[in-house]
């Protein structure tokens, strides 16, 4: 998965919100949960449609940003 785009942005997909490819699970979501103190694992479960490598790879991309720009 990694190196592929895991996310998409379509205005006829919830009007443009950024979703996991193929899903309908916003990306907001995931950091919702994990703002929230709830574990990868449980997203996963309740949103059985994402796969962890999609997961994963949408939060080394926010790291890498994170990391390499200027704050």
């Amino acid at each position: 998965m990694v190196g592929q785009n895991v996310i998409s942005r379509d205005q006829d997909i919830l009007g443009g919100t950024p979703v996991f490819v193929g899903t309908r699970v916003p990306v907001r979501t995931l950091l919702d949960y994990l703002e929230g103190g709830q574990s990868l694992q449980e997203f996963l479960d309740d949103f059985p449609t994402v796969q962890r490598e999609q997961a994963i790879t949408v939060l080394e991309h926010l790291k890498h940003i994170l990391l390499t720009q200027p704050v």
